[in-house]
């Protein structure tokens, strides 16, 4: 059997927004959990009880382990929300 050869992914324009006061290149039409993830962001939030660390769960926003402060909107679940130039992501809150 021949092995295929895997193209190169070609990403969006590149943006920048600011994560938690650092700024983090993303590309327009990925989630906010997509740009998240590229830049090695694996923690999200943390659990109010424990405080142990929270990551991504699902993926495609039927659970709520992904949300953050978007834009001062509290609860924004990041994996369906899209990137969008100069937006302010707060994960600690």
């Amino acid at each position: 059997m021949k092995a295929q050869r895997i193209s190169k992914i070609e990403r969006a324009t590149p943006v920048t927004i600011i994560v938690n006061g650092q700024e983090i290149q993303a590309h327009a039409g990925e989630s906010i959990a997509a740009a998240l993830l590229a830049a090695g962001q694996r923690q999200i939030s943390q659990n109010n009880k424990s405080s142990a660390a929270r990551g991504y769960f699902c993926g495609m926003g039927m659970c709520f382990e992904c949300v953050a402060t978007v834009d001062g909107i509290p609860n924004v679940r990041t994996c369906i929300t899209e990137v969008a130039p100069g937006c302010i992501v707060d994960t600690s809150s």
